[in-house]
């Protein structure tokens, strides 16, 4: 049986102490990492940028279809422009005059339509640009509060961080203070059973939360002050004190 000073295995309480506060801090910090409402204000960001996108898209398309109907419009103009021109210098026969004059009607009335067209585009812009606002508002909103959210919980980690390093130099002195056999024993334990050692309190193991059977515990009370003795339950060495019997 392993043999440790009553005063060495009450060391391995506050040592187990110090490593259920850090088993604690690492699962806050895997809880950070997956939070509920991070998650669902990523969601809705994500939701919101896509609406923005889909709406700025249909309003390019509707500002390229305005342009295309423009310049159709214009380059009408320019060409009736350039007919009107010709007949105000009388270059040509009659007949040829007759020619641009009917050319010009055709193309005042495909200027009309243009026009019309040119309208109606206009009012599809229109209808679009308030959407389109209004989209980007609600996308900027859920971005910054994402943003605010991930900012949170990126000093919440932040304090996580110094915690556990603080922890980890208090653990790691004390360990120094613990025999190395102990301390691998207690390791060993750790790694098997999740807690390494706990407390006998008046027949109660505090590592399983039990109350022992009459033959283990009076096997324990048998057992020598300096032996390592262990819960046969949970598997932790049981740290014994005259008072906790």
């Amino acid at each position: 049986m392993a043999k440790a000073t009553p005063a060495e295995q009450l060391l391995l309480l506050d040592l187990q102490g110090l490593d259920s506060k850090i088993v604690k801090i690492d699962r806050a910090v895997k809880a950070l990492a997956s939070d509920p409402e991070i998650a669902a204000a990523t969601a809705a960001a994500t939701e919101a940028e896509a609406t923005r996108r889909e709406v700025a898209e249909e309003y390019g398309a509707a500002q390229q279809a305005l342009t295309d109907s423009e310049h159709q419009v214009e380059k009408v103009q320019a060409r009736i422009d350039k007919d009107r021109a010709q007949i105000d210098a009388g270059r040509g026969t009659a007949r040829d005059m007759m020619a641009l004059q009917h050319e010009i009607d055709s193309l005042t009335q495909k200027r009309g339509e243009l026009e019309t067209t040119e309208l109606e585009l206009m009012e599809a812009a229109e209808e679009v640009s308030p959407r389109l606002e209004g989209a980007s508002a609600a996308a900027d909103g859920t971005a910054a509060q994402l943003a605010q959210l991930e900012r949170a919980r990126d000093e919440r980690g932040e304090e996580f961080a110094g915690e556990r390093n603080d922890l980890v130099a208090q653990r790691t002195e004390l360990a120094g203070r613990i025999s190395a056999p102990l301390l691998a024993l207690y390791e060993k334990r750790l790694a098997q059973h999740g807690i390494g050692a706990a407390r006998l309190y008046h027949g109660t193991s505090e590592g399983s939360g039990m109350q022992l059977a009459p033959g283990d515990l009076a096997e324990i009370r048998a057992a020598a002050e300096d032996d390592v003795v262990y819960c046969p339950d949970s598997g932790a060495i049981l740290v014994r004190s005259p008072e906790w019997a």
